[in-house]
């Protein structure tokens, strides 16, 4: 069961390090939703390639890619059928139509993933600045209360 702790009753140190766990935290959700994007944008490609699969480009000539940069020239056979990679190096052949819905599906699933990580990290980013307002004013009353006490001393 957590506790709400009140911020400003927090010392100077402890802040800063709940600043810092916040800001780590922060950038590991930013990093996940542009991961989750990453991927959502790759399965909408895949799903907006397999348009250019008809019967009318069968037998054309196509570039098969090897790695990201090096292809090798083939012909375009089966126009039914596609080979769907799904993770850890294992492919599944599937049907365009099926093609498509899984596509569909897996980038319905990283919607709602998105969504979901999304309030997390507003919610991160609005307490850091909490923190970070309190610690900006906690830094300036101590030096204020240093500058009178060193304007004392040297009266």
């Amino acid at each position: 069961m957590s506790q709400a702790v009140n911020v400003a009753d927090l010392p100077l140190q402890q802040l800063e390090a709940l600043r810092s766990q916040l800001e780590q935290e922060t950038e590991f959700l930013t990093s996940s939703i542009q991961q989750l994007k990453l991927v959502q944008t790759k399965y909408v490609e895949s799903k907006e390639s397999l348009n250019k699969l008809s019967k009318d480009n069968a037998g054309k000539d196509v570039l098969v890619p090897l790695t990201s940069s090096m292809y090798v020239p083939g012909k375009l056979h089966d126009v039914e059928h596609v080979l769907i990679d799904v993770g850890t190096g294992y492919y599944v052949e599937k049907t365009v139509c099926e093609a498509r819905n899984f596509f569909k599906r897996k980038v319905e699933f990283l919607t709602k993933q998105i969504e979901k990580v999304q309030p997390a990290l507003q919610e991160k980013y609005t307490i850091k600045q909490a923190v970070i307002e309190m610690l900006n004013q906690k830094i300036q009353h101590i030096s204020a209360l240093n500058a009178s006490q060193s304007g004392s001393a040297k009266a």
